[in-house]
């Protein structure tokens, strides 16, 4: 059957049938994009797929609405927003619209689905507070999609469709950057994994270019390491490894005498000739050679004791 068009509601928009709107128009771009709450276009009908609106949940009738009793949930009993049931039917085949090796589509689709579309799931359900973002809660992804609607004096169908028109390519740049790094880093786990391989016992693990790396050292178990070197354009850098990914805490620090400096202080406070800087938070410093970002490397293992 060929879809025609994409229908949800008229009026304001919030994140979870914008978003919804950014797989969909993908997946099918020649469909007509309708926003209205009339009987006629929010019922169930050939060649549309309705989505946030319409008092119903059937995947086989392409009724995709959350907002009805009851309501449609996960497995383990959270509630699904219209966003969350497009993402459990259309997101494998978006995935592949977006060229994503088969190998890592499940793994792409599932960690997306936990840490992209559940929380906005919850927060459009009233689930989750946007409080617990702290003093971030004005910086959340459905509070920034929402702030593109028009002011509350500028009212109308056409202030609405027109604010909606220009939100959706930027909530789909935010989609697309998401699954983008998550399938960079299924590439880039194969290279690390290889890369611990060949480093064996050292404490220093040497990457061929930049590229994510703490959730593959973590994969791989390689507790030892404790610092990371590699190329970066016409120089080289040398890292800390971060405890886990909502910390800043590193297993190890670069040393303390490094920090803050540069170039002549740097190489004169580390003794090595072609050390250029050191960030005064001591988690990268930088070198003009390999040479030297090994002789950095070396020390800052030896004065981790």
């Amino acid at each position: 059957m060929t879809i025609t068009h994409l229908v949800t509601h008229s009026g304001g928009f919030h994140a979870d049938e914008l978003l919804s709107s950014v797989i969909l128009t993908r997946l099918y771009p020649g469909a007509e994009l309708v926003r209205s709450r009339d009987a006629a276009w929010i019922t169930p009908g050939e060649g549309r797929i309705i989505y946030d609106v319409g008092r119903a949940y059937d995947a086989q009738a392409r009724i995709f609405d959350h907002h009805q009793r009851p309501n449609p949930l996960r497995e383990d009993g959270q509630p699904y927003s219209s966003f969350g049931l497009i993402w459990k039917h259309f997101g494998h085949a978006y995935l592949r619209a977006l060229s994503v090796p088969e190998a890592d589509l499940e793994v792409i689709h599932s960690g997306f689905d936990q840490s992209f579309v559940l929380p906005l799931d919850l927060i459009d359900n009233g689930a989750l507070e946007p409080s617990v973002a702290g003093p971030l809660a004005g910086l959340t992804l459905p509070v920034l999609l929402e702030t593109l609607k028009p002011p509350f004096d500028t009212r109308g169908a056409e202030a609405d469709d027109g604010a909606f028109a220009q939100a959706l390519p930027v909530a789909r740049a935010f989609i697309e950057a998401a699954v983008n790094g998550r399938a960079a880093k299924c590439r880039a786990e194969a290279m690390v994994m290889a890369a611990i391989e060949a480093a064996g016992t050292s404490r220093i693990l040497e990457l061929p270019m930049g590229m994510p790396f703490r959730s593959a050292i973590e994969k791989a178990g390689a507790d030892h390491l404790l610092f990371v070197i590699h190329p970066r354009d016409d120089d080289w850098a040398l890292t800390t490894i971060r405890k886990g990914g909502d910390t800043f805490e590193s297993r190890a620090d670069l040393p303390a005498a490094w920090a803050g400096l540069t170039d002549a202080a740097l190489e004169a406070a580390s003794g090595v000739k072609g050390a250029t800087f050191c960030h005064n938070a001591r988690f990268i410093a930088v070198a003009k050679t390999r040479e030297a970002i090994g002789q950095m490397a070396d020390l800052a293992v030896a004065a981790c004791g």
